[in-house]
C-alpha cells in the first residue's frame, strides 16, 4: 500500500496513513485483513473520505449490518441508513466496554467514521483486552474467572418500544429469548431484563483470554448495576482497580475529519472522553466481518 503504517501504540493499533493521495477504495483487502488481524484495530488517516465513501468502503469489507436494536443509547440515524448512527446522544464520558456485551448477539466488528471532531477533547479511546487480563492482579484474574457479571434493567413501555423499535411485546420476547435475556412484564407494561455471561472470553483462536465485557461502563452510567451472578455487589475498590489498570494501556484516538477507525469487537474495548463541543459528529457501524475471523 502506498501508504505509511506507524503503530498506534505499543502492542496494538496501527495507522494507516495516506501519503500520495490514494482512494481508500483503492486500498488492498487483503492487506488491510491481515493488519486487523494482527492488531486489533486500525486507525485510516488522511484520506478524502465522505459518508458515501465510508459507507462504500465498510460495505466492501463486512456483512451482516446491524440497526442497533436493544443498545441501550439513542441513535440518530443518518442518511436515512439505519446501519450508520451518530454516537452523541451525550457529551459525558463512557468508561471502556465492549459493544452489547450486555446481550447475547454482539457485532464483532466496529466502524467508526468523524465527520467534524471537537475543537478539544472527546477522544476515543482503546484498550486491549487481552493485554489487560495479562495486566490484571491474580485475584481479580481467579475472580472474573469464576463469577460471571449479571445485566439487569427496568424499561418503561416507552423505554423499550425505542429500544426494541416496536410496540409488539411478541417482538420484544423473541428478541429477547434469541439473546439469552430473563424478561418479565408488570402491570403498567414496563419489563425487567437480566442477562448473564463471562467478564473473561477466550480470544478467537481460543488461546488467549480476554477481558472485555461492558462492566465498566455500566458501573459508571448506573452505579446499581451490573452485580455478580450470585446477585453479591461489586466493590467500587475492584471497579477502581480496573479503570486504574486499562488506562495505563489505553490508546487515544484524537479525531480529525475523514478518520475511519476499525475495531475487532471480540478483542478491543473503547470509549470517549467527555466533550463539551456540539459541532463533534463521530458515526458507527455495527457489523461482521466479510471474511474469515
Amino acid at each position: 500500500m502506498k501508504v505509511n503504517t506507524p503503530l498506534l501504540s505499543e502492542n496494538v493499533g496501527q495507522q494507516i496513513i495516506n501519503k500520495d493521495n490514494v482512494n481508500i477504495l483503492d486500498l488492498d483487502r487483503e492487506e488491510i485483513i491481515n493488519l486487523f488481524k494482527s492488531y486489533g484495530f486500525l486507525l485510516f488517516r488522511g484520506f478524502e473520505n465522505s459518508v458515501d465513501t465510508f459507507t462504500q468502503f465498510t460495505n466492501s469489507l463486512s456483512t451482516d449490518f446491524l440497526d442497533y436494536t436493544g443498545g441501550v443509547f439513542n441513535r440518530r440515524v443518518i442518511n436515512g441508513n439505519a446501519t450508520i448512527l451518530s454516537v452523541n446522544d451525550f457529551k459525558d464520558e463512557i468508561k471502556l466496554h465492549g459493544e452489547m456485551y450486555y446481550q447475547q448477539d454482539i457485532p464483532l466488528m466496529l466502524w467508526f467514521f468523524c465527520a467534524h471532531p471537537a475543537s478539544q477533547d472527546g477522544e476515543t479511546i482503546l484498550c486491549d483486552g487481552r493485554q489487560l487480563f495479562n495486566e490484571l492482579s491474580s485475584p481479580l484474574k481467579e475472580l472474573f474467572s469464576n463469577k460471571k457479571l449479571k445485566y439487569f434493567g427496568h424499561l418503561n413501555k416507552e423505554g423499550w418500544q425505542n429500544k426494541y423499535k416496536t410496540d409488539d411485546l411478541r417482538v420484544v420476547e423473541q428478541n429477547c429469548r434469541n439473546n439469552n435475556l430473563l424478561w418479565q412484564i408488570n402491570e403498567d407494561e414496563s419489563i425487567d431484563l437480566q442477562f448473564i455471561c463471562p467478564a473473561i472470553h477466550p480470544s478467537r483462536c481460543g488461546k488467549y483470554p480476554t477481558f472485555i465485557n461492558s462492566l465498566l461502563a455500566a458501573k459508571h452510567i448506573n452505579p446499581n448495576t451490573p452485580c455478580f451472578d450470585d446477585d453479591s455487589e461489586i466493590p467500587d475498590d475492584i471497579v477502581s482497580e480496573l479503570n486504574e489498570v486499562a488506562e495505563r494501556i489505553t490508546t487515544e484516538i484524537s479525531w480529525q475529519t475523514g478518520d475511519i477507525l476499525m475495531v475487532d469487537n471480540t478483542r478491543i474495548m473503547h470509549g470517549r472522553r467527555a466533550f463539551s463541543d456540539n459541532q463533534r459528529d463521530i458515526y458507527l457501524r455495527l457489523c461482521s466481518p466479510a471474511f474469515p475471523f
